[in-house]
């Protein structure tokens, strides 16, 4: 039996932040937390807090590879590369794309999500292809249909199970029987790239659909007379509200309006990330399209220049949730981990600081820089 513990100056934990003490981790699991110093290997990050690792539910890409590339190599690089913003779990999440593309990409993560060794492979996010034209996004609409509970039984066989969440714009024909089937079987499913009115978002939210997709983005707006999908997100209380806090795809003062009607309980921190993250500016591809990156936003080279995901890593959006006041410290990091995790249903395995969990977290200055990662309880990535 292999035992430390680590001695830091905080520890958040679930609904509570301890001061001072020291943290069991017995082969990779967490144990019992203490205030009196144990017999035994002290790791010491006195001066520094103890966060669970960040829970990435959004993530397209990093350091160059993108899911879409059904790569495996992509994938392990991925996964190695996410403990340097402090994910220790994260979602592979596709793209819009045709029938066959998806299979592969579901194929693929399949088969490498036992194999990575940076942060843990907890599912996949089909983020289509199931939307509508008019906010598409980065989206190609050229394979955007119907809900098909046919068409996902496929891609979920090629995925062996690992689908935990998908979207879906709900305006769109065969929604409610699509959103019943997939509550039934356990899988999220989230609304977005959409038009939808309130009272449609809605109707879906009845049927079990759980999540929001980056929430303004790609989306009917608020407006007094017709609140759209941004008022029903407002307004569902059961559903979790994704947004992308990177300065560029939603301003401040907006992220604040979710925060305070979602409640960190139901606001989730995502990077909504494209193989551009980690990279410097330049010429890139989303999908099938191309993408110029610079002063820290990638947008589309076509006519509109839309956002086409971001650069974000998931530790620099629970530092500029804090650095805005919009959240305390504590609340940014659970809206970036328990919050996240309970989002898409894998809360039992990653996203706190619990007895017998895995040891996955993260170690940060006061000012929630990021100095260490460890997975399992073994030092991933130092600073």
């Amino acid at each position: 039996m292999s035992t430390y513990y680590i001695k830091a100056d905080e520890f958040f934990f679930p609904n509570d932040v301890k001061k001072g003490g020291y943290l069991e981790v017995t082969d990779g699991k967490f144990g019992n937390y203490t205030t009196e110093k144990p017999d035994g290997e002290i790791v010491d990050y006195s001066d520094s807090w103890i966060l669970p690792g960040l829970v990435e539910t959004h993530i397209h890409g990093y350091l160059g590879h993108d899911v879409m590339d059904a790569d495996p190599e992509g994938i392990r690089a991925m996964s190695k590369g996410l403990v340097s913003a402090g994910v220790t779990s994260f979602l592979p999440t596709t793209l819009t794309a045709s029938e066959e593309q998806l299979t592969k990409a579901a194929e693929v993560v399949a088969e490498e999500a036992d194999k990575v060794t940076g942060a843990k492979i907890q599912g996949i996010f089909f983020e289509g292809p199931f939307f509508t034209e008019e906010h598409k996004g980065a989206q190609n609409p050229k394979y955007f249909g119907n809900p098909s509970v046919e068409k996902f039984d496929r891609w979920q066989e090629a995925s062996k199970g690992l689908i935990r969440k998908i979207a879906i714009a709900p305006e769109r024909e065969d929604t409610i029987p699509f959103v019943t089937e997939m509550s039934r079987r356990g899988v999220k499913v989230a609304l977005g790239h959409s038009s939808a009115t309130c009272a449609q978002a809605k109707k879906a939210v009845d049927a079990g659909a759980s999540v929001f997709v980056h929430t303004y983005n790609g989306m009917s707006g608020l407006n007094h007379r017709e609140p759209g999908m941004v008022g029903a997100a407002l307004t569902s209380d059961d559903a979790y509200a994704e947004i992308i806090c990177d300065g560029h795809h939603v301003d401040p003062n907006a992220i604040d309006v979710v925060v305070r009607a979602k409640g960190p309980e139901r606001t989730v921190l995502i990077s909504d990330c494209m193989r551009a993250g980690g990279m410097p500016d330049g010429d890139y591809t989303l999908g099938e399209f191309p993408v110029r990156v610079e002063n820290g936003a990638a947008r589309l080279t076509s006519p509109g220049h839309s956002l086409a995901g971001s650069i974000l890593r998931l530790e620099q959006a629970v530092q500029n949730v804090v650095s805005w006041n919009i959240a305390t410290a504590a609340d940014a990091v659970r809206m970036a981990s328990e919050t996240a995790a309970e989002s898409a249903g894998i809360a039992d395995r990653c996203g706190s600081i619990r007895p017998g969990r895995d040891a996955d977290f993260i170690v940060v200055t006061p000012e929630l820089q990021l100095e260490a990662t460890y997975v399992d309880g073994i030092e991933k990535y130092k600073a």
